[in-house]
C-alpha cells in the first residue's frame, strides 16, 4: 500500500498527498468526515470535490494558500525521495 503523508492538520482537516503519484504536478489532497477534495497547488485551483460545500471550499482553499509554501516543500521533499 502507498504512504499517505499528512502534511497538514487544521481543525477538522487533515491535508496529505499520496506518494505514489509523482508524475502529477503537485497537488494535496483534504479530508473532513466523509468529504473529499484535490486542490493543485501551483497555481492553486480545485482538481476535485466529492461533498464540500462552496463556503467550505473557500475556507480549505484559504488554509492551503496559507500554508503553500510549506506543503510545496514537503510535496517536492518527498516525491524527490521516491525517485
Amino acid at each position: 500500500m502507498p504512504a499517505v503523508p499528512t502534511v497538514l492538520r487544521s481543525g477538522p482537516y487533515r491535508v496529505y498527498f499520496f506518494s505514489h503519484e509523482p508524475n502529477e504536478p503537485p497537488h494535496v489532497h483534504v479530508d473532513r468526515d466523509e468529504f473529499s477534495a484535490k486542490f493543485w497547488l501551483q497555481p492553486l485551483a480545485l482538481a476535485r470535490n466529492f461533498g464540500f460545500s462552496p463556503r467550505e471550499l473557500r475556507r480549505i482553499i484559504a488554509l492551503i494558500e496559507e500554508n503553500r509554501e510549506e506543503l510545496l516543500e514537503a510535496w517536492h521533499g518527498h516525491i524527490s525521495s521516491k525517485r
